[in-house]
């Protein structure tokens, strides 16, 4: 059974992408297509903000991308000498929040402690975080994409803990989407289950869709890999067959094939 999966491939030099792999296994034949693209800004004011992390309570990262505006600034031979030097051990000395496992692993490879891995969503975290910082606290700072959603703001501006965002990305429609969709459906045909993994996938994703699988479309079994993005689904009118438990391969994988299994009985 086919899986369309609408997302980025995983970093090319850390492996093969491990929802191709974990669906693989599961023996679904899976095909990325790229949704997104990604413009990096403010770079220089992000590194500002790094280099005086006395300035703040923390770090707050809800999404791969912040992590890689921040890997972006560490290229520079001196900022990344002055990161190895001293910067890294005193953000160290403070909390690094994180939504999930993937954002957790990059949160690693620059040096830093997640916590919170395991919350899944902004909604989650915001808790998380709550529970464990006072009103009285320095900002945590909170680097993100220029779409981001106003739920952990808002838990945390309600519970009077100081957050301080940094625009770092902008979000725009993969160039060659259109294209890369219309030779999927007539090379491949219509896949048992497509997969988005963000409202913007959504928005740029579904108009093609609908018009490339025509009456077929009901066929379909559409997953979404959270449920901020299974909201944006449902608004957009796709029935929602499975949202994962967690951002996982294993948890998607399983929820892909309860569905698939439920539409066959």
């Amino acid at each position: 059974m086919k899986v369309l999966l609408l997302k980025d491939p995983k970093d090319k030099d850390s492996g093969p992408d491990p929802y191709i792999k974990e669906l693989g296994l599961c023996g679904f034949e899976a095909t990325l297509i790229p949704v997104l693209s990604f413009e990096f800004i403010s770079l220089e004011s992000l590194f500002e903000k790094l280099s005086h992390p006395e300035c703040y309570g923390g770090l707050v990262f809800t999404s791969p991308r912040a992590l890689e505006a921040v890997k972006i600034c560490l290229k520079e031979n001196s900022k990344n000498e002055a990161w190895l030097k001293s910067l890294k051990q005193r953000w160290n000395t403070k909390p690094a929040y994180v939504v999930g496992k993937a954002t957790a692993s990059l949160v690693e490879e620059i040096g830093l402690i997640p916590q919170g891995d395991k919350s899944g969503n902004a909604e989650k975290l915001a808790e998380y975080i709550c529970s464990r910082e006072k009103p009285s606290s320095s900002a945590l700072l909170f680097p993100c994409g220029a779409l981001k959603r106003e739920v952990l703001p808002t838990a945390l501006r309600e519970k009077g803990i100081p957050l301080e965002s940094l625009t770092v990305y902008q979000t725009t429609q993969h160039a060659d989407l259109q294209e890369a969709l219309s030779g999927y459906f007539s090379q491949q045909g219509i896949p048992a289950s497509i997969v988005f993994f963000s409202p913007s996938g959504v928005k740029f994703c579904l108009q093609h869709i609908q018009k490339l699988s025509e009456d077929f479309i009901n066929r379909i079994q559409f997953a979404a890999i959270g449920p901020t993005t299974a909201e944006a689904m449902e608004a957009a009118g796709i029935r929602v067959c499975c949202t994962a438990e967690s951002p996982t391969p294993q948890d998607l994988a399983a929820g892909i094939q309860q569905a698939l299994r439920l539409q066959n009985c």
